[in-house]
């Protein structure tokens, strides 16, 4: 397959991962979810990475720092979206995931890593714009960020926010441990994190009560997201301009409004898509600017 076509089929099941997120969390709890989806993508990855002759464990010196990684960016991190996927649409999230870009932008800024041009400040208004009109739907009105959905929108909200500096502030870590090991080691290490919560909730009997639509949801986001999608994504990274490779992110939200439409039957709003194209429109400009 080409490195190309395996980084776009990467996005297409990152763009579906939101809905097989919100069909599991019907079924069983979200840290349920999220341990299941960790565990499934870590073995694949410690079964695949010795075939393809990569080292598997990092060194001792990397542990501390991925251990920090793995907390941020897989157990807070996946069960903040999660749990905003039990109060929000799958729709709204996939709108709403496009801002990282924006908050990489702006954290590298505060770091002195990146200067602000007058068409980056144009690009994060608009995504920001988008953002809002995704949030409110285009209504203002009383109680308006009362409502579970809303909630949930500023779930997602703050989980890009977490993203975003897990991706930025991991980048030395990610480097010098390398993609494939660094990945495979916040896995486990995030795998371990989550077995405490996943005790104190349903814990292992829940898995018991999925059906088999939620079976296939937890081994897709296991299987396909947290490990296949990765290793599409990394090959495409290493054999093609980084550049045109980020550039097939912009079609994961649609990808998600497409999923959620045809197999939850979510409805969407003309709000919705105006405020995702503003985000996404945004985020192009931030990233070419």
């Amino acid at each position: 397959m080409p490195p190309i076509l395996g980084g776009l089929l990467a996005v297409i099941v990152w763009g579906v991962a939101h809905v097989a997120t919100k069909a599991a969390v019907r079924e069983i709890s979200p840290v349920a979810v999220v341990f299941g989806r960790t565990a499934l993508g870590a073995l694949l990855l410690a079964v695949v990475l010795p075939l393809r002759k990569e080292k598997l464990l990092p060194p001792r010196s990397a542990l501390l720092p991925l251990a920090v990684m793995a907390f941020f960016g897989v157990a807070f991190h996946q069960i903040l979206q999660a749990q905003a996927l039990t109060l929000t649409s799958a729709v709204n999230t996939g709108w709403l995931i496009g801002l990282v870009p924006v908050w990489s932008a702006l954290l590298a800024a505060a770091l002195g890593k990146e200067r602000f041009g007058p068409a980056k400040v144009l690009g994060i208004s608009v995504a920001f714009a988008g953002a809002l009109l995704v949030i409110t739907r285009g209504r203002i009105e009383p109680g308006l960020f009362r409502l579970p959905s809303t909630r949930g929108d500023l779930l997602v909200l703050v989980s890009t926010v977490n993203w975003a500096a897990y991706t930025v502030l991991g980048q030395d870590t990610i480097r010098k441990v390398g993609p494939s090991r660094a990945t495979a080691a916040i896995l486990l290490l995030g795998t371990l994190m989550l077995l405490p919560p996943l005790a104190a909730t349903d814990g292992f009997p829940g898995y018991g009560r999925l059906s088999p639509v939620g079976a296939v949801s937890l081994l897709f986001l296991g299987l396909a997201c947290s490990g296949i999608g990765y290793l599409l994504w990394s090959r495409a990274l290493e054999e093609v301009e980084p550049s045109r490779v980020a550039s097939l992110l912009y079609l994961q939200p649609l990808v998600t409004l497409a999923a959620a439409a045809a197999l939850l039957g979510e409805p969407v709003g003309l709000a919705t898509v105006v405020g995702g194209a503003l985000v996404v429109g945004g985020v192009a400009v931030v990233q070419r600017a």
